[in-house]
């Protein structure tokens, strides 16, 4: 039987002592056991950025990608091996910054990939600069005089792209962050999770009691229904995107492998593939 033990390894995180990571962490280690799934059955693609350590502190395939590009890894991945189970992490500067590209294509496409941001408002590693998600007027090293730009809005963004599964969690929940996080691995297509993980060293606004004082669970509003993509867009707007839970899922669009004429039935991972030297070598020439 599988554990949560199952998934640690030898490697200690060092993020700030009460960062949100490590409960986005823990989740998604809690989630894999509760799935049953083996550690060489998961793999966890990284972006840059203080989240971006995440793919090396779980015990499963692991790959710290390049800034903004992790979405991309993780679908080839899918594509090369669909029996593994791959989750993709980063940040909100990883993720809508630089990446931002590659997050609305991928939500567009729909492969079989889930998708955690860990959402402080903040670039963190470079030691506390505006990001994309900081509101108007933010101050930080880079907008000392408050940032004159609107925060993006990741909810509206994801439904408007025509997301399969949105969902939104706060990483002091830790029931609902790992319940979430098994839905969207379940899930066949591509799952969108943004979790809101306070920066407690750089962000002194967007701080724990700040968002236990503004969060709506989705679960307290009254017949909420997370299959109506018009009362998920217009409940993420009258909240301001301040909600956690799961926000929206549709069931019945298929996943970018499912539409793909002639996809292998078998992983090309376990193909009869033979690459010698001499081949290696003259592929390799390529890139020089």
């Amino acid at each position: 039987m599988v554990t949560f033990k199952d998934f640690r390894n030898t490697i200690k995180p060092n993020w700030c002592p009460g960062c949100g990571d490590f409960s986005v962490q823990a989740s998604i280690q809690r989630a894999a056991a509760n799935l049953e799934i083996e550690p060489h059955e998961l793999a966890v693609v990284s972006g840059i950025g203080c989240s971006g350590r995440l793919s090396g502190y779980i015990n499963a395939y692991g790959l710290h990608g390049i800034h903004g590009r992790a979405l991309p890894i993780a679908q080839g991945l899918k594509l090369a091996n669909r029996d593994l189970n791959v989750i993709a992490t980063g940040g909100d500067g990883d993720g809508f910054a630089i990446g931002m590209g590659h997050t609305v294509h991928s939500i567009r496409r729909n492969i079989d990939v889930t998708y955690i941001v860990m959402d402080n408002q903040i670039y963190g590693l470079t030691k506390g600069q505006t990001s994309p998600r900081s509101a108007a007027g933010f101050i930080t090293k880079s907008t000392p005089g408050g940032a004159i730009e609107p925060s993006l809005k990741p909810l509206e963004v994801a439904l408007s792209s025509g997301a399969t599964f949105v969902a939104q969690g706060f990483s002091t929940d830790l029931k609902e962050l790992t319940a979430m996080i098994e839905e969207g691995m379940k899930h066949k297509g591509f799952s969108f999770i943004n979790v809101f993980s306070p920066c407690v060293t750089y962000n002194k606004v967007n701080t724990y009691d700040w968002f236990k004082e503004h969060l709506t669970k989705l679960s307290d509003i009254e017949d909420y229904d997370s299959s109506n993509r018009e009362q998920a867009m217009q409940t993420v707007m009258k909240h301001e995107g301040l909600v956690t839970g799961i926000i929206y899922q549709d069931t019945e669009t298929a996943s970018y492998q499912e539409k793909v004429k002639g996809y292998s039935e078998n992983a090309l991972t376990y193909e009869n593939l033979e690459l010698g030297e001499e081949k290696l070598d003259e592929l390799m020439k390529e890139f020089m």
